[in-house]
């Protein structure tokens, strides 16, 4: 397989990001979906709507999330969006929770523990999707970036439930209680993340991947008790590939000399979080090798 092209700026600003989509050089076009995690409520790392309002606004895009699975401030539309708005979310675009007006089932082929995918109805609304991730680590896959934010991120509440019970229970209430291998888990976000792919190739609908690698904490955005980074900014990364932008990711904090990268590389394999990339790569979700291309 050819490498795929990721592009990195160390330089994090709303500029960058636009230079850095703009070096994909693809275009999206018609109602385009921006998918950002809007962060829980108390989490402190979640992309600022002041940092990604430039680029939202640029490509008149709608920003899109759907529900939680887990107890929380986000597990319906009304609390959901009041987080968006006090997260400033809501003062840069509309924002779209998914799974408001319900949900639909998109295949997963060839998958080893899910059957489907399960993902907000108003995803038919979207003709593109800018995947915008935050990297960092979390608590059950490890690490969470673009494979994490088209897998968990678009899943629609009881979808959610379903990959984080490896196919076995698509009911929120009840699906925590399901045991499973952590590497299932890591598998399903992957055949979750290949279905959405597939389901906009099918439909001649493109995606880009952007991952913004700062306030690097061992916790996601998920997390309301979220630590603080452990270690410094790195920068930005865009490719056309979702396993290669994650690997290249992974690779920054791998060949990192800060300190504190060494607890963030423990939380990643304590959850087995690399193996998402070599399984995500032989399914077909793209490749871990690439090449790195540095922007002003």
């Amino acid at each position: 397989m050819q490498k795929s092209k990721v592009y990195f700026t160390k330089e994090i600003s709303s500029d960058s990001l636009i230079r850095i989509y703009e070096a994909l050089g693809v275009e999206l076009t018609g109602n385009v979906g921006i998918k950002v995690s809007t962060g829980e409520k108390g989490s402190k790392g979640y992309l600022k709507a002041d940092l990604i309002g430039p680029l939202v606004k640029k490509l008149n895009g709608t920003i899109i999330e759907c529900n939680t699975a887990y107890p929380g401030a986000r597990t319906s539309y009304e609390e959901h969006i009041k987080v968006a708005e006090e997260h400033g979310f809501t003062s840069v675009a509309d924002v779209d929770i998914m799974d408001k007006d319900g949900e639909f089932k998109i295949p997963v082929k060839n998958g080893k523990h899910l059957k489907y995918d399960i993902v907000g109805d108003h995803l038919k609304n979207y003709d593109s999707m800018l995947n915008l991730a935050h990297g960092k680590g979390h608590a059950m896959g490890g690490f969470g970036a673009n494979l994490k934010n088209q897998s968990i991120g678009v899943a629609s509440r009881n979808g959610k439930a379903y990959i984080h019970s490896c196919g076995q229970d698509d009911n929120p209430d009840t699906a925590w209680g399901c045991k499973y291998e952590q590497k299932d888990f890591i598998e399903s976000m992957a055949e979750a993340a290949k279905a959405v792919s597939d389901y906009f190739e099918e439909n001649n609908k493109k995606i880009v991947y952007i991952t913004v690698m700062n306030a690097l904490s061992v916790d996601c955005d998920c997390d309301a008790n979220q630590g603080e980074p452990v270690m410094n900014d790195i920068g930005i990364i865009g490719s056309l590939d979702p396993v290669a932008n994650d690997q290249a990711f992974i690779g920054m904090i791998w060949n990192s000399t800060d300190e504190g990268a060494r607890l963030l590389r423990e939380r990643v394999d304590r959850q087995e979080g690399r193996h998402i990339l070599k399984y995500a790569e032989s399914i077909g979700l793209g490749t871990t090798d690439y090449e790195f291309v540095k922007i002003n």
